[in-house]
């Protein structure tokens, strides 16, 4: 079983899966060992995911994946929504995510600092233009993060001041 293959295709099924059920593909991976397979595959949709969503883009993309025998030992199947401290996995998801807090673990440190929490002000190109709490706005080139997710703050998220 060739993994970036398999891997690969699980995120093409996936996110085909979701675009038919109207579902947002966030992203998907292959974890665990050749006879001991987990994939996990998370999806969002405006106004949140049920649990039925779930279970429907559970089943589907079971049965996609069964049919082509893609992973030919036994696995389990995660879909579950990204959560509310989400991970932000490609430059799109730092512009559709503009205006809201996030938490970045950069490469290389800047200015001293190697994680950085703040807001995610813009996105031009592959440029972050990031409001950290500490040493202010910074541009920040999207190779530069290592890792990087939304902060939930429960007074703004939810509308309560």
């Amino acid at each position: 079983m060739d993994r970036e293959f398999v891997d690969k295709r699980i995120s093409e099924i996936a996110s085909g899966v979701c675009s038919r059920l109207g579902f947002e593909f966030v992203h998907s991976e292959l974890a665990g060992t050749k006879r001991n397979a987990t994939v996990r595959v998370f999806v969002d949709k405006d106004g949140g995911l049920t649990i039925d969503d779930c279970a429907d883009a559970s089943r589907a993309i079971e049965a996609e994946l069964d049919a082509l025998d893609l992973i030919p030992d036994a696995y389990v199947l995660e879909v579950s929504s990204p959560g509310l401290e989400r991970e932000l996995y490609s430059i799109g998801d730092f512009q559709k995510f503009a205006g809201k807090a996030a938490r970045l673990k950069l490469n290389r440190e800047i200015n001293g600092a190697k994680s950085l929490k703040g807001t995610i002000i813009s996105v031009s190109g592959d440029e972050i233009l990031f409001a950290d709490n500490r040493l202010g706005e910074m541009t920040l080139g999207y190779d530069q993060v290592q890792k990087a997710n939304l902060v939930f703050d429960i007074s703004e998220d939810l509308g309560k001041k």
